[in-house]
């Protein structure tokens, strides 16, 4: 199965209808074997793997992380912020008009659960200790990662985007990132 789809994607990228190929939503030991297959039979290599990555939720750190970088296939994170969530705009069961879980709670529910919820409130509690918009905070964290190649935001509005975009002038500070493996050692990935 891994030999016929790089073979498949191989044909159309002599084709000319694409030029790099990754994978999604992939497990340490498939990107290996796409990668070990792709070098044995001279087929092209996966350059990215596009999987979940948030404060919140950190399970590409397990073993994706060392795939990312020791191969050089790159994380395109995506959901950088849980959903909106470590924008901290649902604390305390707000349902803010037209956002996601607002519209659609039972669609989204990896970031939604009692724990994460916990976890949410210390990140934007931290946000905001160093006056850091929350959501933009979440986003620097993800930047800061050596493995991510794209943080793959998403806004439903200017003031969203820009806070997103933000993050790219922000660099975490040595005390932020201790509070922020504090935070997250005291309950890892409370929303897989």
């Amino acid at each position: 199965l891994f030999e016929e789809v790089l073979e498949n994607l191989n044909d159309i990228i002599k084709q000319g209808k694409i030029r790099y190929i990754g994978v999604s939503n992939e497990t340490p030991w498939g990107t290996m074997k796409f990668l070990e297959i792709a070098d044995k039979k001279n087929l092209p290599r996966m350059v990215s793997i596009q999987n979940v990555y948030s404060l919140v939720n950190r399970v590409f750190d397990i073993g994706n992380s060392e795939v990312a970088i020791r191969e050089n296939c790159g994380l395109l994170a995506y959901s950088p912020i849980a959903g909106g969530r470590l924008s901290g705009k649902y604390i305390n069961n707000k349902n803010p008009k037209n956002a996601r879980y607002t519209l659609w709670p039972a669609r989204f529910s990896r970031h939604n659960t009692k724990r994460g919820e916990i976890a949410i409130e210390k990140y934007v509690t931290l946000a905001k200790k160093y006056n850091i918009q929350p959501a933009t905070f979440a986003n620097s964290f993800v930047n800061d990662r050596p493995f991510v190649t794209s943080n793959i935001i998403g806004a439903t509005n200017i003031d969203q985007l820009k806070e997103n975009i933000d993050s790219i002038d922000i660099t975490l500070s040595e005390e932020m990132l201790k509070e922020i493996e504090s935070i997250h050692l005291n309950d890892p990935n409370p929303c897989v």
